[in-house]
């Protein structure tokens, strides 16, 4: 395999990021490719080696418009493995079949507007976090997001 077709493959590391506020209000968004399906902020790394934080960051700058920067962003220092969905296993190189999600909170002040990346996503919405969690379509994202209220106490 050259190194120019090794590149065309996503690597099967991600984080996801869970944006809330102080209330515990949780942000998702609907995908463009699977109506009805509403996650938090994801996304893999684009390439071996780079820094978690930074996919993070990049992440939400290009799903909501929001700069990750400027709030309190941390590593919750939860990883889950899960099996990639069959629709998108193209994606990835031949034989891969899980993936490694590393789980952050974003802690913004308030219900921010969001800037949608209009290739990923149709909508957002701002949901108290036991309703986000139930709106979630992946137990991951779910799961996350039902930790919300300890790791927030954790950040005092």
């Amino acid at each position: 395999m050259t190194d120019q077709t090794a590149n065309r493959f996503k690597i099967p590391v991600s984080v996801l990021v869970v944006v809330h506020t102080p209330a515990l209000d949780v942000l998702l968004l609907e995908r463009v490719d699977w109506p009805g399906f509403w996650q938090s902020v994801t996304g893999s790394v684009e390439h071996e080696g780079e820094p978690l934080l930074h996919t993070a960051v990049r992440e939400v700058r290009e799903e909501t418009g929001i700069d990750a920067t400027r709030y309190r962003l941390q590593d919750w220092r939860v990883q889950n493995r899960f099996e990639i969905f069959k629709r998108r296993l193209g994606r990835y190189r031949p034989g891969v079949t899980h993936n490694l999600e590393h789980v952050f909170g974003l802690t913004v002040p308030e219900r921010l507007d969001v800037v949608l990346a209009p290739a990923e996503h149709t909508a957002y919405q701002w949901l108290a976090w036991r309703e986000a969690a139930a709106a979630c379509f992946s137990w991951s994202n779910r799961d996350a997001i039902l930790l919300l209220p300890e790791k927030s106490d954790e950040k005092r």
